[in-house]
């Protein structure tokens, strides 16, 4: 943890200043009063972080900023200033002069945000014509440069793909250029980094940061990451149900916060020292175990052998990139090169390293999603990788292995109910046609996962994004699978609830002796839940091994990176700079 400390120059006018707001929404149940009495300032130069759990208004107050706040939603009372100009009161044509050129904001979801039928290059030319005096004939080369400044690899080849040709931390890097474009005097970043990887996550952070500083920025961060938000914040402000309940320099907070609620936030937060009963201030179940024990199982469950997965480069976009020019005869793309690893009885294996290094492939031909080009899946014994991935749906073994996927939104029915959701593999996989027997179990799911009852009546697109990831592994355990495929399963998470899911997910391993293939970038979740660590790049294997041993002590370089990427509390170092400053 860095030293966060420094304050506005005293006297200094804040360019954005919230004093009072009240936003209530019209719903079938009644009025429900998001935004309480919020106020806050927020000066040039300075990164204010806005820190709480899903509900708590955080997106709320962005959009209110930005003057896009939901039809449903109405400001009851309050002011939001900036730059002296009440945005509350102001016509929407002032709004519009502001929003882009003046203020910008910078997305959660950004294949949503992003126009599907437009090419990111075209994206980035609209806010700059609109936006800026840049002439004609030098459009391409700025939106280009605003690419590259966001560290996008062959930026003048993705200034002609489209957003779906595009990875979602891609497309957030996208979101982000576009955001930056007009170079904005006060920017909100809206959970910017979700979907990026550790490596790309500090490179995206870094930029904001040195932008900040480089143009006398104002920046709010809003993010249920405390680790982050302790790196890069100045001072933070902590909701919970729409209210403020704690505000106050970031090292201030994180080594004396008053408020029971930050304090149970910076304790669900992992950190180095970490250990799951640390999370929930809770003990373990009897007779749970630590994720260092050593299975005694003698033939792994899972046994991937000499896997190998490429991509035909040319035509894996199909009719859209030959309309486009590509050429279908380029030489295939290897994302998977010649693996192997082992997953034994009762085991949980973390699987890391940056977006594109072949983590999601793996476990995508691991659970038959996915056909592999070559090499073995050994489940059991039995090679999975001869039954074609169309016909594996509804064989016996699908109910063995089961997935939570990184997008809830994406993997989720959009026509099907949260209880339909977790119902509907009782039915399909294991043949439970007794209506009440599905039902109760899928209270019971529910309840395990920490989702209210009475939101199982409702569908995705009227669930946060936590609570979409809730349905998703209470689907995924809702058969009892032996195997657990875990793609990035706690990454849209609050960290309160992250806590109890990971505990959850260490009891059932111990209750029902499943085994887990996590996948994740965060590598302080990985050493909580895994034993051993398997570390990918570019399709390989570079380092594997016991987790306390690599996360501890990496012998690769690239292991290395990953690990000083990964944003955590330091509390140790907190309080030693808070000692220091104390008066002698």
């Amino acid at each position: 943890m860095t030293d966060t400390t420094m304050t506005p120059t005293e006297g200094a006018i804040p360019i954005l200043s919230i004093d009072g707001l009240n936003v209530d929404f019209r719903t079938r149940g009644g009025v429900v009063h998001a935004v309480r009495g919020l106020g806050f300032d927020v000066h040039r130069g300075e990164m204010v972080g806005v820190v709480g759990e899903s509900g708590s208004g955080k997106s709320v107050t962005a959009f209110n900023i930005m003057g896009i706040l939901d039809s449903a939603g109405q400001v009851t009372g309050g002011k939001v200033m900036f730059r002296g100009l009440d945005l509350i009161n102001a016509p929407e044509s002032a709004l519009r002069q502001i929003r882009g050129r003046e203020a910008s904001m910078i997305f959660q979801n950004p294949r949503v945000a992003l126009n599907p039928i437009r090419t990111v290059g075209d994206q980035i030319e609209d806010v700059l014509r609109r936006h800026t005096t840049i002439l004609r004939r030098d459009m391409k080369q700025a939106a280009i440069a605003a690419l590259d400044a966001v560290r996008i690899r062959d930026p003048e080849d993705r200034y002609n793909a489209y957003p779906f040709e595009l990875s979602g931390g891609m497309c957030q890097r996208v979101m982000i250029a576009l955001a930056l474009a007009c170079d904005p005097d006060l920017l909100i970043a809206d959970e910017p980094t979700t979907g990026l990887d550790v490596t790309t996550q500090k490179t995206i952070m870094d930029l904001i940061q040195d932008l900040g500083r480089e143009r006398n920025l104002a920046t709010v961060l809003i993010t249920h990451d405390l680790g982050l938000a302790s790196r890069y914040c100045q001072r933070l402000v902590v909701m919970q149900s729409g209210e403020v309940v704690e505000s106050a320099a970031t090292m201030t907070l994180f080594t004396a916060p008053r408020h029971p609620y930050t304090q149970k936030l910076i304790r669900a937060t992992p950190r180095l020292d970490s250990r799951l009963a640390d999370l929930t201030g809770e003990a373990r179940a009897a007779g749970s175990v630590s994720a260092e024990r050593a299975t005694t199982s003698a033939e792994p469950l899972l046994s991937v052998r000499n896997l190998v997965k490429e991509f035909d480069s040319g035509a894996s976009t199909g009719w859209f990139a030959r309309l486009r020019g590509k050429g279908t005869d380029a030489t295939p793309f290897r994302a998977v090169d010649g693996i192997s690893l082992d997953v034994m009885a009762g085991e949980s294996v973390g699987l890391v390293g940056e977006s594109g290094c072949g983590k999601s492939t793996t476990s995508s031909i691991v659970t038959r999603l996915l056909d592999p080009t070559e090499g073995q899946v050994l489940f059991d014994g039995q090679d999975l990788a001869l039954i074609p991935a169309a016909g594996f749906a509804l064989r016996p073994e699908r109910k063995q292995i089961q997935m939570v996927f990184q997008d809830p939104t994406e993997s989720l029915n959009p026509r099907f109910t949260a209880r339909r959701c977790i119902a509907d593999p009782l039915l399909r996989l294991a043949g439970m046609s007794d209506a009440a027997a599905r039902e109760e179990r899928v209270v019971e799911l529910a309840d395990m996962v920490g989702l209210p009852v009475d939101l199982l009546g409702r569908f995705p697109h009227q669930l946060s994004g936590g609570q979409k990831a809730r349905v998703g592994i209470a689907r995924a355990i809702s058969v009892s699978p032996r195997l657990l495929i875990l793609d990035e399963p706690t990454s849209a998470l609050d960290v309160s609830v992250q806590a109890i899911v990971l505990n959850l997910l260490a009891d059932l391993r111990e209750k029902l002796g499943m085994s887990y293939l996590f996948v994740s970038h965060d590598l302080n979740v990985v050493r909580l839940l895994c034993s051993r660590v398997i570390v990918m790049q570019a399709g390989r294997i570079v380092e594997e091994g016991p987790a306390s041993e690599i996360l501890s002590n990496p012998r690769d370089p690239y292991t290395r990176a990953l690990i000083d990427a990964v944003p955590h509390l330091d509390m140790d170092a907190a309080n030693r700079l808070a000692k220091a400053e104390e008066p002698a």
